[in-house]
């Protein structure tokens, strides 16, 4: 039960875009909670077990999809609202929501797909989770999308700041149901968009030492690591590297998360803000990383983009992912007959030919986008490893 005068609730929600009468009839939940039931048992939620994190379609069954990934943000971001008496459902539903529009192949697919779409206004894949979960998933007889609070919404649409220039997606999104997009976020959605940069700044660690795209001495040239090691090695002196290296991925969340709660709190007893409107209007963020430990995140962040994300083994797949997206989009603008019945376009018009080419192949898992280039094109020919 949240405490927090800024902490949303969902007794005072501002509702949803289409009124529902029965929703008592499933159960003691409130605003919330459905929604984050809704995003659990959404389509798009049990597609991010097959959608890449970091490796497309990992050989080891260790690596982190979409899916788990989702599911550690969300652990971190409650843990967070909890200490800050802020609503545990709201954010819950705000982390593991907030990959749910990513196309397949991570940010590689993304980067394929927002070229291919340039005459139909791009493609971003925060617009997009709003576009499934308001337009094109049709879960319920009555409205489309799963019908979810404006608060969810809000916090999805902006959990990265005020969006001062909305893509298109998020325009239509916003047109329909405003979401202030220049105001600034709940509590709940900075809290969520923060646990996000500390489960995949730590997991991605994890990830690439199991993975051998670098090593513990070069990952230890990162000074928020090395003292992170220092700490569990002295803790531990008798333990092996190899067994101690989750530990030093479990030390630094916590570090993280004691950081961030620390700012957090001073920032708002800066700025006391009395109610979740009046976070909106702070004019900036008030969940962040002290001065010190945001140039220290952004030092590992340069590490693994170097080593990991952009690392000489990695981009051959990368670069073979964007091709494959790019010939399955060719194929369909082509002949749009090729799509299901359900996502063709109506009519010919260019831009919405585009769009709906684009929302069919975004939904795609990594291993249904290659065989459908199988079907459609030839042999994907992803090369072996990440």
């Amino acid at each position: 039960m949240s405490s927090a005068p800024y902490a949303s609730r969902p007794a005072a929600s501002r509702g949803r875009l289409h009124h529902e009468s029965d929703a008592s009839a499933r159960g003691p939940r409130d605003a919330f909670q459905r929604d984050r039931d809704r995003i659990i048992h959404s389509a798009p939620f049990r597609r991010l077990k097959s959608k890449t994190q970091v490796f497309v379609i990992p050989d080891g069954d260790h690596f982190r999809v979409r899916l788990t990934h989702s599911l550690e943000v969300a652990q971190i971001a409650r843990v967070m609202a909890r200490a800050l008496g802020l609503n545990e459902d709201l954010t819950e539903a705000l982390a593991l929501a907030h990959d749910i529009g990513h196309p397949p192949f991570g940010h590689a697919g993304e980067d394929a797909l927002t070229a291919a779409m340039a005459d139909g206004g791009g493609f971003d894949h925060n617009a997009h989770t709003l576009r499934l979960l308001t337009k094109l998933e049709r879960p319920y007889p009555r409205f489309d999308g799963y019908n979810l609070s404006w608060e969810t919404l809000e916090g999805l649409a902006k959990h990265n700041g005020p969006v001062a220039a909305p893509s298109w997606a998020l325009a239509e999104a916003n047109a329909a149901f405003d979401l202030e997009l220049a105001t600034w976020p709940s509590l709940e959605a900075q809290v969520a968009a923060l646990a996000d940069d500390i489960a995949y700044d730590n997991h991605d660690i994890d990830d690439g030492l199991r993975a051998g795209l670098f090593s513990l001495e070069e990952v230890l040239s990162v000074p928020l690591v090395r003292r992170g090691w220092d700490g569990v090695r002295a803790a531990f002196p008798d333990v092996d590297d190899a067994r101690l290296a989750p530990e030093l991925v479990r030390h630094q969340i916590g570090v993280m998360v004691g950081d961030l709660l620390t700012e957090t709190r001073r920032r708002l007893a800066e700025a006391d803000p009395q109610s979740p409107d009046d976070v909106r209007a702070a004019g900036r963020a008030l969940v962040a990383f002290s001065a010190e430990m945001a140039a220290e995140e952004r030092a590992l962040k340069a590490f693994l983009y170097r080593h990991m994300y952009d690392a000489p083994a990695v981009l051959p797949v990368k670069r073979r992912a964007q091709q494959l997206i790019a010939n399955l989009f060719a194929a369909y603008r082509a002949d749009p007959g090729l799509l299901p019945e359900e996502w063709r376009p109506d009519g010919d018009d260019p831009v919405t030919v585009v769009r709906a080419i684009g929302d069919y192949v975004a939904g795609m898992t990594d291993r249904f986008a290659i065989r459908m280039h199988e079907q459609l094109i030839g042999p994907a020919e992803m090369p072996e490893g990440f």
